[in-house]
């Protein structure tokens, strides 16, 4: 069930950046078929990579059943699948905002919330190198 809702999620929150950035080219009269083409394959693309981490968390357990390391591969899994969701999650909220601070330019507060999604997001970022 945590999968579907994983999904759910993920999904929900590429339609509504995909639409707010349908908005704000509307708004800004600059409605391309090829940048909505890219950012509808991108949204995609979020999509399969969130079903993949979703299937690896439930390889890796299945595969933990064989080698006797049940808890293990349930941490293993679960941590893979939330660390995707976590950074497409975050990637979606900042790019919602954006689109709705230029479609609303009187929306200071939502370039303060940008910046401060950004620092968390390059956070990560850092943590990996």
């Amino acid at each position: 069930m945590q999968y579907i809702i994983m999904l759910l999620i993920v999904i929900g929150l590429a339609i509504a950046d995909y639409l707010t950035g349908i908005i704000k080219a509307y708004c800004k009269n600059d409605i391309c078929s090829s940048k909505m083409r890219k950012g509808g394959l991108n949204k995609l693309g979020e999509v399969i990579i969130m079903l993949t981490a979703c299937g690896l968390d439930i390889g890796i357990h299945a595969l933990g059943k064989y080698y006797q390391a049940v808890e293990l591969s349930d941490i293993a899994g679960a941590v893979t699948a939330v660390m995707v969701f976590t950074y497409i999650t975050v990637m979606e909220i900042i790019s919602i905002f954006e689109n709705y601070a230029e479609i609303n330019p009187e929306a200071k507060w939502a370039l303060k919330f940008i910046r401060k999604l950004k620092l968390f997001k390059e956070g990560e970022n850092s943590d990996e190198k």
